[in-house]
This record gives C-alpha cells, structure tokens and sequence, in this order.
C-alpha cells in the first residue's frame, strides 16, 4: 500500500478516519538518530505505526521499532502528541486519516539493524546529518522537540 502525506495543503483531501499510531524516537551512545526509509512513501521517518487491538501504547511503539528496524527497544518517556487535522495521510485504498500520533523516546536495548516489508534501509543517522534526508515536516517537527524539548508537545 503506498501512502501520501499532506500538511498544510489546501488541495489535501478530506480526511474520512482516524486512526491511533505511534513512532519512537531513539538514539544512541554516540547520539545518533535510529531512522528507517519507509517503502509506503520512499520518505526517511523514525520508526513508528499504528496500534493493535489488546495492546498498549508503549506495546506498540516497541513492537514497530523490532518490525521495521530488528532493534529491540523500551520506552523512556513521551515527546508528543499531535493531532494537527491539517495533518492527513491519504492510502492508494481511499481512506484518507487524520494523523493522531503519541511519539515516544525510548532506548535500545538489543536487536541488530535489519530491513523489513516496511524498511527498504535502516540507519542511525547523526543529528546534523538527519535533517538533510528526506523525511516529511511532520517528522522533521517530532525529532526537532525530541532534540529541544524538555517537556512534552500537544498539538
């Protein structure tokens, strides 16, 4: 399924669900960002997806990172939630989601970097360096509290 993101866009399409996800944000020793390139959007993100019937929140974000990554993680703390409605992702289906997302940091605590159905690379990209991929504004913007914020964002 591929996906397209809009922000901000006046000729977005209109949103018709809404679904919970979640993305992790984690470094490591050295401060580099984990990142993977999503075969949805060919777009660079931290890795994340949406939640599963009968688990939680941090469940989830654990689960995305081992899926799309091979790293094993355990959340630390929240970044954020957003819920801008200018935020939709429309899917090649038809529905086209209002974006509602809980971005977590969390810490590695085992697994090795592989690639998945929904990771065509993953990488640990240092902070100077991650903003010149490709990663969409909504991303941009979740890494940029993550790397600032002491406190957590509400949008």
């Amino acid at each position: 399924m591929t996906r397209v993101d809009y922000y901000n866009d006046p000729n977005a399409p209109k949103a018709n669900s809404i679904a919970v996800a979640v993305s992790a944000f984690i470094q490591d020793d050295d401060g580099r960002i984990l990142m993977i390139r999503r075969t949805d959007n060919d777009l660079y993100s931290i890795p994340g997806g949406q939640l599963e019937l009968g688990e939680t929140l941090a469940e989830a974000a654990v689960r995305e990172v081992r899926e799309e990554t091979g790293v094993d993680c355990e959340v630390t703390g929240v970044i954020g939630l957003y819920s801008d409605p200018k935020h939709v992702i429309a899917y090649d289906d038809g529905e086209v989601r209002q974006e509602f997302s809980i971005c977590f940091r969390a810490r590695q605590v085992g697994g090795n970097l592989k690639t998945s159905i929904e990771s065509t690379e993953v990488l640990w990209a240092t902070a100077d360096k991650v903003f010149s991929l490709n990663i969409h504004d909504s991303i941009k913007f979740r890494i940029r509290h993550a790397l600032s914020a002491s406190s957590v964002f509400f949008s």
